[in-house]
């Protein structure tokens, strides 16, 4: 009974050591391959690689990715929600069409939320807001990569916003900058649209910091409209 009682004990001391450190990657942040394949469809749609009405097939988005259509479908669910795909009967999924009317309705929507978020976050702005924004300046118009002058300007707006403390609010403005994304692309490729959004983001940064909401304001509707305007005379068709 007591060797039993030794041997015991000694297994359980045996099995109780610590592992020794092994850099095991944390399983549990690990994205799921519908997370995986939502992403890389995302940028491809986002960056053009499908055309509008263009049909993601199922059957070879899994190939590409060596997966059953089950994580595909849960991708393309996603990109649903978020307004890049549309089922179509006896198509599947389709990359969304947005028409010239609801883009005008999405800016007009995006200059109504925006300018009351703009409103409430200039009071909570300081330095640190001030300095994060110069920085992300900075960085845009240092930067040749078109995509990510589309991920700096959200970035940028984001800054500017988040001292409003409206979560909810900036998350609505979010959905629709990821709707418009794009398009935004588009605008900001030409030949002054990268510079001009330099220009007017850091005028509507001095307003803030002078703490001139009316001016900030009037300076952020001006902006949203002139890319409206620019992208509308940029598409195909626009008389």
């Amino acid at each position: 009974m007591v060797s039993y009682i030794i041997s015991k004990s000694l297994f359980q001391q045996v099995h109780h050591v610590p592992l020794p450190p092994l850099n095991a990657p944390n399983l549990g942040i690990t994205p799921s391959a519908s997370e995986v394949i939502t992403k890389h469809l995302r940028d491809a749609i986002v960056a053009g690689h499908f055309a509008e009405d263009e049909p993601v097939r199922q059957d070879d988005i899994a190939k590409l990715f060596n997966v059953s259509k089950i994580p595909v479908r849960e991708a393309l669910k996603r990109l649903e929600a978020e307004g890049l795909v549309v089922f179509q009967r006896n198509k599947g999924a389709v990359v969304t069409r947005i028409s010239e009317p609801d883009l005008a309705q999405m800016f007009e929507v995006r200059i109504l939320l925006e300018d009351k978020v703009l409103r409430l976050a200039i009071p909570n702005m300081n330095e640190a807001t001030f300095a994060r924004a110069e920085r992300i300046c900075e960085e845009f118009i240092g930067e040749d990569d078109v995509g990510r002058w589309a991920e700096l300007n959200w970035e940028l707006h984001a800054c500017l916003y988040e001292p409003a403390q409206r979560p909810f609010l900036v998350s609505l403005i979010r959905s629709i900058h990821d709707k418009l994304e794009r398009y935004l692309r588009m605008q900001m490729s030409l030949s002054e649209g990268k510079d001009l959004a330099d220009h007017e983001h850091r005028e509507i940064l001095a307003a803030c910091r002078a703490r001139d909401i009316e001016r900030a304001a009037t300076l952020l509707e001006e902006h949203i409209t002139g890319v409206c305007r620019s992208l509308f005379e940029q598409l195909p068709g626009h008389r």
